[in-house]
């Protein structure tokens, strides 16, 4: 019997990074964000949860947060004909908040002047 030839190593990376990832709606997400959301939005936000159809993103400042509160539904609906390409996708809403993934406060503390 012979042996099968050499495989690339990109061939079995995908392989195994397929297997290993996890078929949870979040993850999911993860994975289509920076196509669905955009390089720019994907670069100051990212999303941290998922519960009952809704879409927890983290963005780094409050002017972000107050732009994907208004692109909200256009997300959604990217994001949902990525998942889905049938058109009935996971998500029904975003909920957006400012800081990170951990839920810290990225911005800047105010300073108190004497």
């Amino acid at each position: 019997m012979r042996r099968p030839g050499p495989r690339h190593v990109s061939a079995a990376l995908g392989e195994l990074a397929g297997a290993a990832t996890p078929p949870t709606v979040l993850a999911r997400v993860q994975s289509a964000w920076t196509e669905a959301a955009g390089a720019a939005v994907a670069a100051e936000a990212e999303p941290v949860a998922e519960s009952g159809g809704t879409l927890t993103v983290a963005c780094r400042s409050a002017a972000w947060t107050q732009e994907l509160a208004l692109l909200g539904p256009e997300i959604v609906q990217r994001l949902n004909a990525v998942l889905e390409p049938s058109g009935s996708g996971p998500l029904r809403s975003l909920r957006v908040r400012t800081g990170d993934a951990a839920g810290n406060d990225l911005r800047p503390a105010r300073r108190r002047i004497p």
